[in-house]
């Protein structure tokens, strides 16, 4: 009996967030936003990523927008990442776009969130527009689409961030599929005026905003967070909006070994303890859930209790769920996830449980 109203309290709390809370996000309409003629700098920091700035340099220069420069940083990078970075400046350098290059050793090297600030406070605009050197726009629209949700009070952007896909790779689903529910929980919460993280492959947010808050001062020593211990500090209901046109879209490219993409999520799940409590508990609630209902049921099932409520309240579950999962690939053209959903959510579940339990041992130290 105990075991049977938990599965139901379980279950009224994955429709609460499957179809009132991530609703928001997934049943927006887009509006079509008058194009904006703002100065942009669009900083991005290097370590040991020359191929990457070859290959994706040229498709930040090559924007449709007239009144933007670009900041590298080359942080400490032992390739010839700045080499590439000058012969880019002397190739691209123009009336309408400005290339400055900060050139950090290795010797001053801090970690990304030192480059980044140095990055950010070289800028000459006021609006700033972040990724990372192994991302590139999907579109020569990117910095008109992202820019174009700047109002006097929006002054903090979340973009989409996805993952190069490739084909008949499991792992690359796995990726990608999480990085499509991570940005429905985030674009979610963000217009529930509840932003709780962006994600550094694309964001934009004014320079104000990183100066009168110290930037990354409050948690510069945590390896992580540049991204979304930031706006989890300076976001606000008033100050964030969301982007999703798909030509704001920036793709990266993904881990191809399951154990270095694990590493990567231990060092990023390592910042959520620094959260906001009301963050800590609502996306704790969420993943608690999360594995109550796919275990639950079993023991049910072995016992024969409810069985057939309990068959009741999984299909209730499950068509919130897909709704959800459906209309979200929708919106950010990753419609091939659809298909096999169930297995990456059961997959995922249990890989973070297992990154859960490794940090809980021993946290990532180094970046």
């Amino acid at each position: 009996m105990i075991t049977f109203i938990i599965f139901c309290i379980v279950i009224i709390i994955q429709i609460f967030y499957y179809s009132f809370l991530f609703g928001k996000f997934y049943f927006l309409k887009l509006i079509d936003l008058p194009k904006k003629k703002l100065g942009v700098s669009i900083v991005i920091c290097a370590k040991d990523e020359a191929k990457n700035l070859e290959n994706y340099l040229p498709e930040i220069a090559n924007q449709n927008y007239a009144n933007f420069e670009i900041v590298l940083v080359n942080d400490g990078s032992k390739d010839h990442s700045l080499h590439v970075m000058q012969q880019f400046k002397e190739e691209y350098s123009s009336d309408y776009l400005t290339i400055e290059i900060i050139d950090i050793t290795t010797e001053k090297s801090k970690g990304k969130k030192t480059a980044l600030s140095k990055g950010i406070l070289a800028a000459k605009n006021e609006y700033l527009l972040l990724t990372d050197a192994d991302c590139k726009p999907v579109s020569k629209e990117w910095i008109s689409e992202i820019t174009c949700n700047f109002t006097k009070e929006r002054t903090i952007i979340l973009g989409y961030g996805a993952y190069r896909k490739i084909k008949n790779s499991f792992l690359n689903k796995i990726i990608r599929f999480e990085t499509m529910l991570t940005a429905l929980q985030y674009f979610s919460y963000a217009k529930s005026g509840m932003a709780y993280m962006g994600v550094g492959r694309n964001i934009a947010y004014k320079k104000e905003e990183f100066l009168k808050t110290n930037g990354f001062n409050d948690h510069i020593n945590i390896i992580s967070g540049d991204d979304d211990l930031f706006i989890n500090k300076i976001s606000t209901k008033h100050n964030t909006t969301i982007c999703f046109t798909k030509n704001s879209f920036t793709v990266s490219e993904p881990e191809t070994d399951l154990y270095k993409w694990i590493w990567q999520k231990r060092r990023h799940i390592s910042t959520a303890n620094h959260y906001k409590k009301i963050h800590q508990f609502s996306l704790g609630l969420f993943y608690i859930s999360q594995i109550l209902f796919w275990v639950l049921p079993i023991i049910l099932f072995i016992r024969n209790n409810y069985t057939i409520l309990a068959i009741i309240l999984i299909s209730t579950r499950f068509i919130a769920w897909y709704i959800a999962i459906y209309k979200t690939a929708k919106k950010l053209d990753e419609k091939d996830l659809i298909r096999f959903s169930p297995i990456y959510e059961i997959s995922i579940i249990f890989i973070q449980l297992y990154i859960f339990i490794r940090n809980m041992i021993s946290s990532p130290k180094q970046w």
